[in-house]
């Protein structure tokens, strides 16, 4: 069960002491991000900027909507994934020469996409805002890898549709707040997920290209746009 969010008031010290162990976490994870990347070679100061923007937007959330007392494994594994994914978008600028590097981190990424959410399930430390920040990353390094994929010339202006699917629902709820509503847990909804990021993961292989990368990267579009029509169908059910 998700607990409940707690008092604004009586719950302000334990939750500075989770945001604080979070701006800790983020700062030597930033810290590490900025050597990694300089001693590979790439642009530093977009991805640095990038998770530390990030990682403060999450930490805005922490702070209002976190429920527990203790930041747990569960949400360290998922700022790890937002720095991964960071360091992914610094190819974008630089995408010569880098597509096994950045096939590497996305894997690396995807390892943690779903260890996050066990762990959180074993340490009693689930929550909406756990949910969300999962989510949100995951979205973030989609939008990263095709990104990069436009940009090695491994697909065209298509392939944006594997990272921006997300954002445009969040724009379309704007206008339709039946949108806006709670979806349940999907399996199928995971999935899928797992399956783009594996898709735009081959993608930024080298050995992946011409009619090979179209084929990958058209089934996966193919399959997202399904996932979300259901979700749209199910909602425009439940719609007010």
């Amino acid at each position: 069960m998700i607990a409940a969010a707690p008092d604004p008031v009586t719950e302000r010290p334990r939750q500075m002491r989770v945001v604080l162990t979070f701006a800790a976490a983020t700062g030597l994870l930033g810290r590490g991000l900025a050597a990694g990347l300089g001693m590979a070679g790439l642009p530093v100061l977009l991805p640095v900027l990038v998770f530390l923007a990030a990682a403060g937007l999450a930490g805005a959330a922490l702070w209002q909507h976190y429920p527990h007392d203790r930041l747990g494994l569960c949400n360290l594994a998922t700022l790890l994934r937002l720095a991964l994914a960071a360091a992914v978008a610094s190819a974008v600028l630089q995408p010569e020469g880098t597509g096994w590097a950045v096939a590497g981190l996305a894997a690396a990424a995807l390892l943690t996409d779903g260890v996050d959410g066990w762990l959180a399930r074993r340490s009693g430390l689930r929550s909406r805002f756990g949910g969300q920040f999962d989510m949100e990353v995951d979205a973030g390094l989609g939008l990263a890898l095709a990104l990069f994929a436009l940009t090695a010339g491994k697909a065209g202006p298509w392939v944006l549709g594997l990272g921006v699917l997300r954002y445009l629902w969040i724009l379309a709820g704007r206008v339709f707040p039946w949108l806006t509503k709670d979806l349940p847990e999907s399996l199928r909804r995971k999935a899928v997920c797992v399956l783009q990021i594996g898709a735009l993961l081959a993608l930024a292989t080298p050995p992946v290209t011409g009619p090979l990368a179209l084929a990958i990267g058209l089934t996966a579009l193919a399959l997202l746009l399904w996932s979300f029509a259901v979700d749209a169908a199910w909602l425009w059910r439940r719609r007010p």
